[in-house]
């Protein structure tokens, strides 16, 4: 059984190499969504996080709150620090994890959630304006 410790560990020193150690923390059979997948498994995990690490140049989880409810329930409140050509150098995207373990401590529900819009979509150049002209015109 790994604690949220060990997890939080994990993400925050990920390498690539790591992408091979997802099998520690998560169930065979875990769910992973995020605002580009929905995958079941480690292997379709693995492939996301590898994915991450071919596109984004130095990618670095920070963990900057947790919240546990009673129930087990985690909320991890992360930044993800990066560099990016296409983006114009150093970037940082903001999200939040929500975690549900298996009676064995490994993650068997993986939710982030994170603004594709705001946090990457109105970083790129071109696509960035757009973004920012629609966003003043919907605003109150």
């Amino acid at each position: 059984m790994r604690t949220l410790d060990e997890l939080i560990n994990f993400y925050e020193n990920l390498s690539a190499a790591d992408v091979e150690r997802f099998d520690a923390f998560y169930t065979a059979d875990a769910w992973f969504k995020d605002p580009f997948n929905e995958v079941r498994g480690i292997d379709a995990i693995q492939r996301i996080f590898r994915h991450m690490f071919k596109q984004l140049e130095a990618p670095r989880f920070h963990v900057c709150q947790r919240i546990v409810d009673a129930g087990g329930d985690v909320v991890l409140v992360w930044e993800l620090h990066f560099r990016s050509s296409l983006l114009g150098g150093a970037q940082m995207l903001r999200g939040v994890s929500h975690l549900r373990f298996a009676g064995d401590g490994k993650v068997s529900y993986h939710r982030d959630y994170w603004d594709a819009a705001e946090e990457l979509y109105a970083k790129v150049p071109v696509f960035g304006g757009l973004m920012r002209l629609l966003g003043k015109r919907l605003s109150a």
